[in-house]
């Protein structure tokens, strides 16, 4: 049992830093006018969760979002071009070594506070 134990320690020691984002969204409206300026975290087992609204090209798709780790903050960027915006709601996963302090989405930087069971 104690090997177990020190095993685990030791390759739990010897992770390399990741970042690893899931995306779902689905469209909420033709236009942006209605467009609702929430940020909600819930956390997780495996990570944080994050929704909101954001507008983009009616084309969008997931292969258009990016995650990637800048020191303690986590980078989320929509690399999206069209003519026509619509309003999503946007749900992201988060699951990222070692622990994060900020989310950046789209240049906004919100603090990153885990909610307590």
């Amino acid at each position: 049992m104690l090997i177990l134990i020190f095993l685990a320690t030791f390759f739990s020691c010897n992770r390399k830093p990741f970042v690893n984002a899931k995306l779902k969204f689905e469209k909420i409206s033709d236009n942006c006018s209605n467009h609702n300026n929430y940020f909600r975290m819930v956390s997780g087992f495996a990570g944080e969760r994050y929704e909101f609204e954001k507008c983009l090209p009616a084309g969008f798709s997931k292969e258009q979002m990016s995650a990637s780790r800048q020191g303690d903050t986590v980078v989320i960027r929509f690399a999206a071009s069209g003519s026509k915006n619509v309003l999503y709601k946007m749900t992201v996963d988060i699951d990222s070594y070692p622990k994060y302090n900020f989310v950046t989405v789209d240049g906004d930087t919100f603090i990153v506070i885990p909610t307590k069971d």
